[in-house]
């Protein structure tokens, strides 16, 4: 799980290298608000800077340092929510529900 030299600021978060939705869904259900808000504070302002490195290859043909990036930076998106607006990591007044992503992209 290499990150481009750039990025050595978001190695203490790889454990948001997370492939699929569900992974992700799953690991911020099972993170506090710290956790994802320390994630966030560390990762958001990289984001910019992390669409442009991932951009410079073709999204079928990354390089393993970019799709650890991408995957971090697809994290961010699921905890933005969360840490933005909710306050929590689940939705609120869901309840139970849920949906399970059947069809991903193939990176």
């Amino acid at each position: 799980m290499p990150l481009p030299s750039e990025f050595a600021a978001l190695e203490p978060y790889l454990a948001w290298d997370l492939a699929t939705e569900p992974e992700r869904y799953a690991r911020r259900l099972a993170s506090t608000m710290d956790e994802m808000q320390e994630f966030y504070d560390a990762a958001f302002p990289l984001l910019e800077d992390a669409i442009a490195y991932c951009d410079k290859f073709p999204i079928d043909d990354l390089p393993e340092d970019a799709r650890t990036l991408m995957h971090l930076m697809q994290s961010l998106v699921m905890v933005s929510f969360p840490v933005e607006v909710w306050k929590q990591p689940r939705v609120p007044d869901s309840g139970a529900a849920y949906l399970d992503v059947i069809v991903e992209p193939v990176v």
